[in-house]
């Protein structure tokens, strides 16, 4: 039976917003958090104890634990002294801190309609989420074919995917093999194979898939 290429202009849907990013709330010694944390690591690293690196930066024990439990905040110079008993770079306590943590809210049914190779069948992609600034991309979709979508066996992209079944049934193609997927069940796969629905077994269809790519690799 042949299916029809889902037709995204005058379909009336209505185009959701970008998936909203919102900051975490934090404490107002987060900096104090972070350098602690990272003072600890590197200690921790070292398997040296709170009073072999208080002695040798000339410190209290006491005052060492208020340090790495972000209690006070440490002056330049007792930085200093604990990156000469670490064996660090000043600079090295900061790493942490200066990270960016961010995060992605999407109400359901709010993710951002995206034009992918797949679209042209029918198949169509809600965007849930992106990495910003990071060595790889990771975008999490939610998939949906219905009864307008055609087959599509033949998506090639360089990294890895991971697609794992909400509704629906389909037989799903990757490189030689075939798997039927129903509810529940996940498959984790190089993505540079070919891959993609062969059989619609039971519509709608509706599936999350996670690409992760390198960011060297993409166009």
């Amino acid at each position: 039976m042949a299916r029809k290429s889902l037709n995204k202009k005058g379909s009336g849907r209505k185009r959701a917003q970008p998936p909203r990013r919102v900051q975490s709330s934090t404490p107002e010694n987060q900096l104090e958090i972070a350098i602690g944390e990272q003072v600890r690591a590197f200690r921790k690293q070292l398997h040296m104890t709170v009073a072999e690196v208080a002695g040798q930066a000339s410190l209290s024990p006491g005052m060492l634990s208020k340090i790495e439990n972000g209690l006070t905040s440490p002056s330049l110079a007792t930085l200093k002294a604990l990156s000469g008993a670490l064996n660090v770079p000043v600079t090295a306590f900061f790493r942490k801190y200066e990270e960016e943590r961010d995060a992605t809210f999407v109400k359901a049914g709010q993710g951002l309609n995206i034009e992918r190779r797949g679209t042209r069948a029918g198949h169509q992609y809600q965007l849930l989420g992106h990495t910003v600034g990071k060595q790889v991309f990771v975008e999490p979709y939610l998939i949906s074919l219905t009864e307008e979508s055609d087959v599509f066996p033949l998506f090639q992209h360089d990294g890895v995917e991971f697609i794992h079944m909400l509704a629906g049934e389909v037989i799903y193609r990757h490189a030689s093999q075939t798997y039927r997927l129903t509810p529940g069940d996940s498959l984790f796969f190089d993505a540079d194979a070919p891959h993609g629905p062969e059989e619609l077994i039971s519509l709608p269809i509706r599936f999350l898939a996670v690409i992760v790519e390198p960011r060297g690799e993409r166009a």
